[in-house]
């Protein structure tokens, strides 16, 4: 029906052409998000949250000393160094 009494023309199919483009366009946009939505897992039960590419520096350090690869003096100078204290305590 573009040709419908001689009104339409050349526009008419470029309008026809872009807007099946953006529709196209839209449908890929939100099959992406409802995939990206349904992919992000949540931890367990009992598991810490994870940060966006995986555990933090405490995390690691927790898990190193709950294996036992590290000792607890070295566990707390770690972590009081990651967390910016002095590693010996209260400073005099």
């Amino acid at each position: 029906m573009l040709y419908w009494y001689g009104h339409g023309g050349g526009w008419a199919w470029l309008a026809m052409s872009i807007s099946i483009f953006l529709f196209l366009a839209l449908l890929f946009v939100i099959a992406l998000l409802i995939v990206r939505a349904l992919g992000h897992s949540t931890p367990a039960r009992g598991e810490p949250p994870l940060t966006r590419g995986g555990p933090n520096a405490e995390q690691i350090l927790a898990e190193r000393y709950a294996r036992g690869e590290i000792d607890e003096e070295e566990y707390r100078r770690r972590l009081a160094t990651l967390r910016g204290a002095p590693p010996g305590g209260a400073s005099p």
